[in-house]
């Protein structure tokens, strides 16, 4: 079979350059995978930063945990999301009394590249909340999904408020419909919304934005809110992806670019860039510019290459850079760029004033650096987002 559990106790932790710790859990860069990236980024060699991101995002997974207070039925939320039964060999264990001791890991082919974790239950006493929270790591999910069941309790209000303030993003799940549907008189509109309106009114006190909400029955996967769970799920997979690495691969690449500015700046500040960037008249501006945006790869003939290897129009990245620019200082009331005036009002000047020229040096070299990571953040976008 196709699905898998997988103990916390089988994965390992480590860490890649530069100190940037991560868990082995979230599997999210290798160490090998960091090298290249920063090999490329260092050459200004975007088109193997491309080729680098798609292979990292085919491989990484959504890490999805299941939480709530124990005997809200995670184990089987997470066997009918899977849509197996609880007597299969690779099912969750369920039962009437707390079955998870720790987390365990499930895979589906209903949901490629996602990781569903049930976590064990949260207990009955409040006080014990805190270490849960702490011994549970959610910072390290990419989606919690609340289970609750006959009440809302106060343990599910501080999960909700602790992910909230995490900004972690989270679903809330009912999924015992069935049982309530059974056991009241009142129509289902009406027992849906008495139960919608106590979840909302319980992270309402608490000041908490509405979560999105599902009714549903873990015996009934095919009907009430279980369809548009898992249609909504589907079309939340990719951005939730997204999310999971763009922020630690713009890290990882803007380190580079930080770096290779430092770099440059110590040539400038000693007066050495013909002997570090082969620069023969550091005075001429427009030099420096074109040497600069080659040495980050942002010149014209680099940007055409990773456009056409994006299947985009090869003026893509130049037009867009340059529409991101013009709409800044349009917005700020500044010229289109502060190197037309050194170059049009203090060009003379530059060239008798041994610190005026380092300033202008180190003006261009911050516009290409800015520019770099507007391509950067762009190429990421388009790469994780296709």
């Amino acid at each position: 079979m196709e699905e898998s559990a997988v103990s916390l106790e089988d994965k390992e932790f480590t860490c890649f350059s530069d100190a940037i710790a991560i868990h082995k859990e979230r599997d999210d860069l290798s160490v090998e995978t960091v090298k290249n990236i920063e090999t490329a980024v260092e050459a200004g060699n975007w088109v193997e930063l491309v080729k680098q991101i798609k292979q990292e995002a085919s491989r990484t997974t959504v890490k999805i945990a299941v939480t709530g207070d124990s005997g809200n039925g995670m184990s089987s939320f997470i066997n009918a999301l899977r849509e197996i039964g609880h007597e299969e060999e690779d099912s969750a264990p369920t039962g009437v009394v707390r079955t998870t001791q720790k987390p365990a890991l499930y895979s589906s082919s209903k949901f490629p590249n996602v990781d569903l974790w049930d976590l064990p239950g949260t207990g009955v006493t409040s006080q014990s909340m805190e270490n849960y929270l702490e011994e549970m790591d959610f910072g390290k999910y990419d989606l919690i999904i609340i289970i609750a069941s006959e009440q809302f309790s106060s343990n599910h209000v501080k999960l909700a408020k602790a992910l909230q303030s995490m900004r972690r993003r989270f679903y809330v799940v009912w999924t015992k419909l069935d049982r309530d549907l059974s056991t009241s008189a009142l129509a289902e509109d009406q027992v849906r919304e008495n139960i919608l309106k106590n979840i909302r009114e319980n992270l309402q006190e608490e000041g908490l934005v509405d979560p999105t909400i599902y009714l549903v029955s873990n015996f009934s996967p095919s009907f009430h809110d279980f369809p548009k769970l898992r249609h909504t799920l589907t079309k939340d997979l990719p951005e939730i992806k997204y999310d999971s690495l763009f922020g630690i691969l713009f890290h990882v690449c803007e380190k580079i670019i930080d770096k290779k500015m430092k770099t440059i700046k110590k040539h400038i500040k000693e007066d050495n860039l013909q002997g570090g960037l082969e620069i023969s008249d550091p005075n001429n501006l427009g030099e420096c510019h074109k040497v600069f945006q080659k040495n980050f790869g942002v010149d014209d003939t680099s940007l055409r290459q990773v456009a056409v290897t994006m299947s985009h129009p090869d003026t893509y990245f130049t037009d867009v850079v340059q529409s991101q620019v013009t709409q800044t200082h349009q917005q700020d009331g500044s010229t289109p760029s502060l190197l037309h005036q050194f170059r049009d009002r203090a060009v003379q000047f530059a060239y008798r004033c041994f610190h005026l020229t380092h300033a202008q040096q180190e003006h261009v070299l911050d516009e290409a650096a800015e520019k770099t990571k507007k391509i950067l953040s762009k190429i990421l976008k388009d790469t994780l987002l296709p």
